[in-house]
Order: C-alpha cells, then sequence, then structure tokens
C-alpha cells in the first residue's frame, strides 16, 4: 500500500467523488438512491489517490465517519485517523 494522503489531498479527492456520485446517481441510476455509495467512493478515491488502504476498509470507514456541516473534511479526518 502506498503513503496515506495527506488531510487535504484526501478532502478533495472525496469532494470529487462526491460530485461524480450525484451525476452517476442522478444519470445512471435515475435518481435512485445508491445504497453502496460507499464502496463506489472508496473506488474514485483510490483511483486517484493509489491504493494507500484496502478498498474494504476505506468504504467501510466511510460509512463509518460522522456527518457534519462539511462531509468530506469530516470523513478525510476520520479516514487519517483511522487503522
Amino acid at each position: 500500500m502506498n503513503d496515506r494522503p495527506s488531510r487535504e489531498q484526501l478532502g478533495k479527492a472525496l469532494d470529487a467523488a462526491g460530485s461524480a456520485h450525484h451525476d452517476y446517481q442522478k444519470n445512471t441510476l435515475g435518481g435512485v438512491r445508491d445504497e453502496r455509495w460507499a464502496g463506489w467512493y472508496a473506488a474514485y478515491v483510490l483511483g486517484r489517490l493509489g491504493d494507500f488502504v484496502s478498498p474494504t476498509d476505506l468504504a467501510q470507514w466511510l460509512e463509518q465517519s460522522p456527518g457534519g456541516d462539511d462531509w468530506s473534511v469530516t470523513a478525510a479526518d476520520y479516514v487519517i485517523g483511522a487503522d
């Protein structure tokens, strides 16, 4: 596995994943909520930043991360702190 990205890099990748996933949900899934969103985000982020963690672990951490006004920042903090 590669070194973990910085909090800023991960936050930007999660923002980009969110935008791309919104389009995917709207255009491909016809507006239906993607129940497997975390795996989608994990694949997108790892494709962008490299394999710094397993896709399964990243998806799990994203599902477990707390919400907030700026989810990508909160999620990045959670993932950076996760083991």
